[in-house]
C-alpha cells in the first residue's frame, strides 16, 4: 500500500500557520513512508472563497518548502483538485445516500430551525436537528421536490449507542451517538457540505491517512459512519493537538499574528518557521531543538507526537530564526536572502516614486522609508496624541479599522481608502483626522506618503498586525470593553 496524505485548506481567509503545521505532519508522514502527499481546495463556500486567498495559500506552503505531488496546479489522475468542480460527483454520492436510506431531505426553514436551538439552548439541551423530516413519507417527499420547495439533505444517525472511532494517537476514542446531529450533507444551493465532500474526496483520491487538527475528533463518528454507509474502507484517522498562545488559549490572531505571510514579511526564514512547527508537539529522537526538514523526514515517527497543546512563541521562534542565520548563512548567503526578502527593485518600485518626491538628499531615504522594511515599530501611547480626539476615541479608531480591513478580501488602494472613509463618516469623524492614528500606526509618524498606498505595499498581514500593536500600545482592549466596542462596530 502507498501512504497518501493530503491537505484540504479553505480559501476563505489568510494562509494560516495551524494550516502549514498540519500541512507538514501529512507531508512527513507521507514523504518518510515513501509515499505522496496531496493538495485539495475546498472551496464548498462560494460567498467566501476567492482565487486571491486561494493563491496566497499556495505561495506560502511553497515558499516553506512543502511541494505536493498532486493538486490544482500541477495536476494529477484524482483530479479536479477544487471541490467547486466536483459538484456532480457530490450529487451523485448524495443520491446514492437517499437511494440506500441512509440519508433524507429536511425542508425546515432557517425560522423554524433558530427556534427550535433557542428552546433547547433556553432547556439546557445539546443544541441539534429534531428530525422533523426523518419520516415524510416518499409521496410527500417528492410534491415538495417537486414544487420546487428549498431543502437540504441530511444525513441519518443512531439515535443511541456509543460510536468507537480508532486514532492513531489516542487509541479508542467513544462518542455516544446523542451527542451528534443529523448533519446537513447537501445545502439548499445543491452545494456539499464539508462533510460529504470531505469523504467522498479522500476515497476516490485514494487518502489512507487523515491527520487533522483535534477540533475535527467530535466529527469523527459522521465521517466513519458515512464510510459505512458507502461500504468503503476508512483512511487511518490521527487527530493532531492544536497549536496554542503562550496563556495556554488556541491560536488566535488576537493575540498572536497567525498568517504564514506575516513571518515571512517579518524576515523569519522558511526553514526556521519549518523547523519550529516541526518542534509543535513532536521531537527529534535526541531531542535537539534545530534541526531541517530532511533531518526530520529521516528521523519522523508520528508516535512521538505528544498530545499536551504546544505553545506557539514568537520569542522562541525568533530565537530559533536567529540561530539558523548566524549558523546557516555566510555573508553572502546573508546578503542574498535580505536580497530576495525585500531589498529588491522590485519591492522598493512600489514606494520610490513617492519617496523621491520627499527626499532632499539620498541620505534621507533610509529614515524615511525605514517603516517598509521594519516589523513592529517602536510606538508609545504619546506618538498617537491627538488635538481633536481623546485617547478612547483614538483608540476606538485603530480598533474598528483593524476590524473593517480583517473583513476586506480584494487588498487594494481604492477598496482600503473606501472602507477608511466609510467608516469615518460613520463615526462621524473628520478623515484627515480620521488618518491621524492609521499614519501613526503603519508609518511611525502622522508626516508620511499616502498611508493607502502603504497599506497596500505592506500588504494585509503587516498592516493589520501594526494596527492591533497600536491598540495595545494605547492600553489594549479588555473582554468587557471588546463586547461594548463590537456592538457598536456592528451598528455602524
Amino acid at each position: 500500500m502507498t501512504v497518501r496524505t493530503r491537505i484540504a485548506p479553505s480559501p476563505t481567509g489568510d494562509p494560516h500557520v495551524g494550516t502549514a503545521y498540519i500541512a507538514l505532519f501529512n507531508y512527513a508522514f507521507a514523504k518518510s513512508q515513501g509515499g505522496q502527499f496531496l493538495l485539495r481546495i475546498e472551496d464548498t463556500d462560494q460567498t467566501r472563497s476567492t482565487p486571491e486567498s486561494e493563491k496566497q495559500i499556495l505561495d506560502s506552503l511553497r515558499w516553506l518548502g512543502l511541494d505536493w505531488d498532486e493538486g490544482p496546479d500541477v495536476g494529477g489522475p484524482h483530479g479536479p483538485y477544487r471541490q467547486s468542480e466536483r459538484g456532480e460527483v457530490y450529487a451523485e454520492h448524495a443520491h446514492v445516500l437517499l437511494n440506500k436510506g441512509h440519508a433524507f431531505r429536511c425542508f425546515c426553514t432557517s425560522e423554524r430551525l433558530d427556534e427550535l436551538r433557542a428552546e433547547q439552548m433556553a432547556s439546557k439541551q445539546t443544541p441539534g436537528y429534531d428530525g422533523h423530516c426523518l419520516h415524510l413519507s416518499e409521496e410527500e417527499v417528492q410534491r415538495r421536490v417537486n414544487a420546487g420547495e428549498p431543502h437540504v439533505v441530511r444525513m441519518k444517525i443512531p439515535e443511541s449507542g456509543i460510536c468507537k472511532v480508532d486514532d492513531l494517537l489516542r487509541g479508542t476514542i467513544e462518542i455516544d451517538w446523542s451527542q451528534v446531529d443529523m448533519q446537513v450533507l447537501v445545502k439548499a444551493d445543491g452545494m456539499p457540505t464539508y462533510h460529504l465532500a470531505n469523504v467522498v474526496d479522500d476515497h476516490l483520491m485514494e487518502i489512507t491517512h487523515v491527520i487533522r487538527g483535534e477540533e475535527w475528533i467530535n466529527s469523527a463518528p459522521k465521517h466513519q459512519l458515512l464510510y459505512e454507509y458507502f461500504g468503503w474502507e476508512m483512511p487511518v484517522l490521527c487527530h493532531m493537538p492544536l497549536l496554542r498562545n503562550p496563556d495556554k488559549s488556541k491560536l488566535s490572531k488576537r493575540k498572536n499574528p497567525t498568517c504564514i505571510t506575516y513571518y515571512r514579511d517579518m524576515g523569519y526564514l522558511p526553514e526556521a518557521l519549518l523547523n519550529y512547527l516541526g518542534r509543535m508537539g513532536w521531537s527529534m529522537p535526541d531531542e535537539r531543538e534545530k534541526f531541517s526538514l530532511e533531518e526530520m523526514l529521516a528521523d519522523f515517527d508520528i508516535k512521538r507526537v505528544s498530545l499536551g497543546g504546544p505553545i506557539f512563541d514568537q520569542e522562541k521562534l525568533s530565537w530559533l530564526n536567529a540561530s539558523w542565520i548566524r549558523e546557516n548563512l555566510s555573508a553572502e548567503q546573508f546578503a542574498d536572502r535580505l536580497h530576495h526578502w525585500l531589498l529588491n527593485s522590485e519591492y522598493m518600485m512600489k514606494f520610490l516614486p513617492m519617496a523621491k518626491e520627499r527626499v532632499e538628499r539620498l541620505s534621507d531615504f533610509a529614515p524615511m522609508a525605514s517603516f517598509m522594511f521594519s516589523g513592529m515599530l517602536n510606538l508609545t501611547a504619546d506618538d498617537f496624541s491627538h488635538k481633536k480626539m481623546e485617547a478612547g476615541d483614538v483608540k476606538k479608531v485603530l480598533q474598528f479599522t483593524l476590524w473593517k480591513l480583517e473583513q476586506l478580501r480584494q487588498w487594494e488602494r481604492g477598496q482600503i481608502f473606501a472602507e477608511i472613509k466609510g467608516l469615518s463618516q460613520a463615526m462621524g469623524v473628520k478623515l484627515g483626522d480620521f488618518n491621524h492614528p492609521i499614519f501613526v500606526a503603519i508609518a511611525g509618524t502622522p508626516n508620511s506618503w499616502s498611508v493607502m498606498e502603504s497599506m497596500e505595499i505592506l500588504g494585509p498581514d503587516m498592516t493589520r498586525a501594526r494596527l492591533r500593536h497600536a491598540v495595545e500600545v494605547l492600553g489594549g482592549v479588555s473582554k468587557k470593553e471588546g463586547k461594548r466596542l463590537e456592538k457598536e462596530f456592528a451598528a455602524l
